[in-house]
Protein backbone atom coordinates (compact mmCIF):
# COMPACT_ATOMS: atom_id res chain seq x y z
CA UNK A 1 0.00 0.00 0.00
CA UNK A 2 2.76 2.38 0.97
CA UNK A 3 4.70 1.42 -2.15
CA UNK A 4 1.71 2.26 -4.38
CA UNK A 5 1.28 5.57 -2.59
CA UNK A 6 4.93 6.48 -3.24
CA UNK A 7 4.55 5.51 -6.90
CA UNK A 8 1.47 7.73 -7.24
CA UNK A 9 3.24 10.66 -5.59
CA UNK A 10 6.20 10.14 -7.92
CA UNK A 11 3.91 10.14 -10.95
CA UNK A 12 2.24 13.34 -9.76
CA UNK A 13 5.62 15.05 -9.34
CA UNK A 14 6.74 13.90 -12.79
CA UNK A 15 3.42 15.04 -14.27
CA UNK A 16 3.72 18.49 -12.67
CA UNK A 17 7.35 18.78 -13.89
CA UNK A 18 6.31 17.93 -17.45
CA UNK A 19 3.52 20.52 -17.33
CA UNK A 20 5.95 23.17 -16.04
CA UNK A 21 8.42 22.35 -18.82
CA UNK A 22 5.67 22.63 -21.44
CA UNK A 23 4.51 25.98 -20.03
CA UNK A 24 8.11 27.27 -20.06
CA UNK A 25 8.61 26.16 -23.66
CA UNK A 26 5.35 27.83 -24.73
CA UNK A 27 6.39 31.07 -23.01
CA UNK A 28 9.80 30.97 -24.73
CA UNK A 29 8.16 30.44 -28.12
CA UNK A 30 5.72 33.32 -27.53
CA UNK A 31 8.55 35.56 -26.33
CA UNK A 32 10.61 34.73 -29.43
CA UNK A 33 7.71 35.38 -31.81
CA UNK A 34 6.81 38.66 -30.08
CA UNK A 35 10.38 39.93 -30.36
CA UNK A 36 10.62 38.86 -33.99
CA UNK A 37 7.38 40.66 -34.77
CA UNK A 38 8.57 43.86 -33.11
CA UNK A 39 11.88 43.64 -34.99
CA UNK A 40 9.95 43.47 -38.25
CA UNK A 41 7.78 46.45 -37.28
CA UNK A 42 10.89 48.45 -36.35
CA UNK A 43 12.39 47.74 -39.78
CA UNK A 44 9.17 48.91 -41.43
CA UNK A 45 9.23 52.12 -39.37
CA UNK A 46 12.86 52.77 -40.30
CA UNK A 47 11.80 52.97 -43.93
CA UNK A 48 10.23 56.36 -43.14
CA UNK A 49 13.13 57.43 -40.92
CA UNK A 50 16.41 58.67 -42.37
CA UNK A 51 18.95 58.17 -39.56
CA UNK A 52 22.45 59.50 -40.24
CA UNK A 53 25.24 59.41 -37.66
CA UNK A 54 28.88 60.05 -38.54
CA UNK A 55 31.73 57.70 -37.56
CA UNK A 56 32.67 59.72 -34.48
CA UNK A 57 29.04 59.78 -33.31
CA UNK A 58 29.34 63.56 -32.99
CA UNK A 59 26.58 64.59 -35.36
CA UNK A 60 23.20 63.01 -35.68
CA UNK A 61 20.40 63.96 -38.02
CA UNK A 62 17.13 62.28 -38.74
CA UNK A 63 14.23 62.96 -41.06
CA UNK A 64 10.89 61.53 -39.98
CA UNK A 65 7.57 61.53 -41.79
CA UNK A 66 5.33 61.82 -38.74
CA UNK A 67 2.21 62.10 -40.88
CA UNK A 68 2.97 58.70 -42.40
CA UNK A 69 3.68 57.19 -38.98
CA UNK A 70 0.47 58.60 -37.53
CA UNK A 71 -1.51 56.90 -40.28
CA UNK A 72 -0.18 53.62 -38.87
CA UNK A 73 -0.62 54.64 -35.23
CA UNK A 74 -2.23 57.94 -34.21
CA UNK A 75 -0.62 57.62 -30.74
CA UNK A 76 2.85 58.52 -32.10
CA UNK A 77 4.31 61.55 -30.30
CA UNK A 78 8.09 61.42 -30.81
CA UNK A 79 11.25 59.61 -31.81
CA UNK A 80 13.91 58.78 -29.17
CA UNK A 81 17.62 58.06 -29.59
CA UNK A 82 20.07 57.27 -26.78
CA UNK A 83 23.75 57.03 -27.71
CA UNK A 84 25.67 54.03 -26.41
CA UNK A 85 22.52 51.88 -26.44
CA UNK A 86 20.24 50.23 -29.00
CA UNK A 87 17.47 52.69 -28.12
CA UNK A 88 16.25 54.41 -31.29
CA UNK A 89 12.48 54.07 -31.35
CA UNK A 90 9.31 55.92 -32.14
CA UNK A 91 7.49 56.84 -28.93
CA UNK A 92 3.75 56.44 -28.48
CA UNK A 93 1.41 57.72 -25.76
CA UNK A 94 -1.77 55.90 -24.77
CA UNK A 95 -4.69 56.78 -22.53
CA UNK A 96 -3.02 54.91 -19.64
CA UNK A 97 0.36 53.40 -18.74
CA UNK A 98 -0.80 49.79 -19.15
CA UNK A 99 -1.77 49.40 -22.81
CA UNK A 100 1.69 49.61 -24.41
CA UNK A 101 3.17 47.27 -21.82
CA UNK A 102 1.35 44.50 -23.70
CA UNK A 103 0.80 45.95 -27.17
CA UNK A 104 3.28 46.89 -29.89
CA UNK A 105 3.41 49.84 -32.30
CA UNK A 106 0.74 48.24 -34.51
CA UNK A 107 -1.50 47.79 -31.45
CA UNK A 108 -1.11 44.02 -31.61
CA UNK A 109 -0.91 42.06 -28.36
CA UNK A 110 2.77 41.60 -27.60
CA UNK A 111 4.62 40.83 -24.36
CA UNK A 112 7.51 43.08 -25.35
CA UNK A 113 5.16 46.05 -25.71
CA UNK A 114 6.55 49.29 -27.13
CA UNK A 115 8.31 52.47 -26.02
CA UNK A 116 5.71 54.84 -24.56
CA UNK A 117 5.36 58.21 -22.83
CA UNK A 118 3.60 58.57 -19.50
CA UNK A 119 -0.05 59.36 -20.17
CA UNK A 120 0.09 62.13 -17.54
CA UNK A 121 2.44 64.08 -19.81
CA UNK A 122 0.77 66.59 -22.09
CA UNK A 123 3.90 66.99 -24.25
CA UNK A 124 2.73 70.44 -25.26
CA UNK A 125 5.60 72.46 -23.79
CA UNK A 126 4.13 72.63 -20.26
CA UNK A 127 5.60 69.42 -18.79
CA UNK A 128 8.39 69.70 -16.23
CA UNK A 129 9.18 65.96 -16.19
CA UNK A 130 8.65 64.05 -19.45
CA UNK A 131 8.69 60.31 -18.70
CA UNK A 132 9.25 57.48 -21.19
CA UNK A 133 9.02 53.76 -20.39
CA UNK A 134 10.02 50.51 -22.08
CA UNK A 135 10.47 46.85 -21.18
CA UNK A 136 13.92 45.58 -20.16
CA UNK A 137 14.13 42.72 -22.69
CA UNK A 138 16.85 40.06 -22.61
CA UNK A 139 17.62 40.46 -26.31
CA UNK A 140 18.41 44.18 -25.91
CA UNK A 141 15.37 45.51 -27.77
CA UNK A 142 13.08 48.23 -26.35
CA UNK A 143 14.82 49.48 -23.16
CA UNK A 144 16.90 46.31 -22.79
CA UNK A 145 20.13 48.30 -23.13
CA UNK A 146 19.15 51.10 -20.73
CA UNK A 147 21.14 49.09 -18.20
CA UNK A 148 24.25 50.47 -19.94
CA UNK A 149 23.75 53.89 -18.35
CA UNK A 150 25.05 52.78 -14.95
CA UNK A 151 28.24 51.26 -16.38
CA UNK A 152 31.57 53.07 -16.23
CA UNK A 153 32.14 52.55 -19.96
CA UNK A 154 28.88 54.34 -20.80
CA UNK A 155 28.96 57.36 -18.51
CA UNK A 156 32.67 58.05 -19.06
CA UNK A 157 31.94 58.61 -22.77
CA UNK A 158 30.62 62.17 -23.09
CA UNK A 159 29.09 61.39 -26.49
CA UNK A 160 26.52 59.34 -24.57
CA UNK A 161 25.41 62.28 -22.42
CA UNK A 162 23.14 63.88 -25.05
CA UNK A 163 19.70 62.35 -25.65
CA UNK A 164 17.77 63.20 -28.82
CA UNK A 165 13.97 63.48 -28.74
CA UNK A 166 12.21 64.53 -31.93
CA UNK A 167 8.58 65.45 -32.53
CA UNK A 168 6.72 66.80 -35.55
CA UNK A 169 7.66 70.40 -34.68
CA UNK A 170 11.28 70.25 -33.55
CA UNK A 171 14.40 68.35 -32.53
CA UNK A 172 14.98 68.44 -28.77
CA UNK A 173 18.23 67.68 -26.97
CA UNK A 174 18.61 66.61 -23.34
CA UNK A 175 21.82 66.44 -21.29
CA UNK A 176 22.10 63.56 -18.83
CA UNK A 177 22.54 64.56 -15.18
CA UNK A 178 21.64 61.38 -13.26
CA UNK A 179 21.60 57.60 -13.80
CA UNK A 180 20.87 54.96 -11.17
CA UNK A 181 18.84 51.89 -10.16
CA UNK A 182 16.33 51.99 -7.33
CA UNK A 183 13.57 49.94 -5.72
CA UNK A 184 10.12 50.39 -7.22
CA UNK A 185 8.64 53.77 -6.27
CA UNK A 186 6.53 56.62 -7.67
CA UNK A 187 8.69 59.56 -6.60
CA UNK A 188 10.94 59.92 -9.64
CA UNK A 189 7.95 59.78 -12.01
CA UNK A 190 6.25 62.78 -10.41
CA UNK A 191 4.79 65.06 -13.09
CA UNK A 192 3.01 67.76 -11.08
CA UNK A 193 4.86 70.32 -8.96
CA UNK A 194 3.46 73.20 -6.90
CA UNK A 195 6.24 75.60 -7.88
CA UNK A 196 9.83 75.80 -9.11
CA UNK A 197 11.21 75.46 -5.60
CA UNK A 198 9.49 72.09 -5.17
CA UNK A 199 10.80 71.03 -8.57
CA UNK A 200 14.33 72.13 -7.61
CA UNK A 201 14.19 69.96 -4.48
CA UNK A 202 13.00 67.09 -6.65
CA UNK A 203 15.94 67.58 -9.03
CA UNK A 204 18.47 67.70 -6.18
CA UNK A 205 17.16 64.38 -4.88
CA UNK A 206 17.50 62.81 -8.33
CA UNK A 207 21.07 64.09 -8.68
CA UNK A 208 22.02 62.71 -5.26
CA UNK A 209 21.03 59.22 -6.40
CA UNK A 210 23.29 59.16 -9.45
CA UNK A 211 26.08 56.58 -9.72
CA UNK A 212 28.16 59.26 -11.46
CA UNK A 213 28.54 63.01 -11.06
CA UNK A 214 27.81 64.42 -14.51
CA UNK A 215 28.61 67.95 -13.33
CA UNK A 216 25.42 69.35 -14.86
CA UNK A 217 23.58 72.28 -13.24
CA UNK A 218 19.81 71.83 -13.24
CA UNK A 219 17.46 74.53 -11.99
CA UNK A 220 13.77 74.88 -11.15
CA UNK A 221 13.17 76.54 -14.50
CA UNK A 222 14.46 73.55 -16.48
CA UNK A 223 12.52 70.78 -18.18
CA UNK A 224 13.75 67.21 -17.70
CA UNK A 225 13.42 63.89 -19.50
CA UNK A 226 13.15 60.64 -17.54
CA UNK A 227 13.72 57.17 -19.02
CA UNK A 228 12.68 54.17 -16.94
CA UNK A 229 12.68 50.38 -17.21
CA UNK A 230 12.36 47.46 -14.81
CA UNK A 231 15.27 45.36 -13.54
CA UNK A 232 15.97 42.81 -10.81
CA UNK A 233 12.98 40.64 -11.76
CA UNK A 234 10.74 43.69 -11.58
CA UNK A 235 11.78 44.67 -8.05
CA UNK A 236 13.89 47.62 -9.18
CA UNK A 237 13.92 50.35 -11.81
CA UNK A 238 16.78 51.51 -14.01
CA UNK A 239 16.50 55.27 -14.46
CA UNK A 240 18.07 58.06 -16.51
CA UNK A 241 17.35 61.80 -16.09
CA UNK A 242 18.42 64.54 -18.51
CA UNK A 243 17.66 68.26 -18.77
CA UNK A 244 16.62 69.98 -21.97
CA UNK A 245 19.32 72.09 -23.60
CA UNK A 246 19.63 74.24 -26.68
CA UNK A 247 22.13 72.94 -29.21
Amino acid sequence: MKKNKKINIGRIIIGISIIMIIISLVNIIIWYKDNQRNATIKEEIEEVINDQTNKDNEQFSVTIDFDKLKKINSDVVAYLKVNGTKINYTVVKGSDNAYYLKHNFNKEKNRSGWIFMDYHNKYDGTDKNIIIYGHNTLNGSMFGTLRNVVSNKWYMNKDNHIITLINAEEVQYYQVFSTYSIKVEDYYITTDFKNNDEFKTFINNLKARSVYDYGVDVDGDDVILTLSTCTGNGSKRMVLHAKRIMK
